[in-house]
């Protein structure tokens, strides 16, 4: 799995971060995304895809390999 996020379409709603904190967080100064990693371990990609499915402005892609 490859994750992309659009940093602009995000609306720092932290839902990501709540259900895959181990690849997305959000930055201090205005809660907008950060991806932390882009290539996620096989054990965390249905968080990553619940992450995906929930996101108000879907800002992450997701390529299943």
């Amino acid at each position: 799995m490859k994750v992309e996020v659009d940093v602009p379409k995000c609306v720092a709603a932290g839902q990501c971060v709540l259900l895959a904190p181990d690849v997305f967080d959000q930055r201090d100064a205005d809660g907008m995304v950060v991806l932390l990693d882009d290539t996620p371990a096989p054990e965390l990609h249905d968080s990553v895809r619940e992450a995906a499915l929930v996101c108000p402005a879907a800002a992450i892609r997701l390529a299943e390999s």
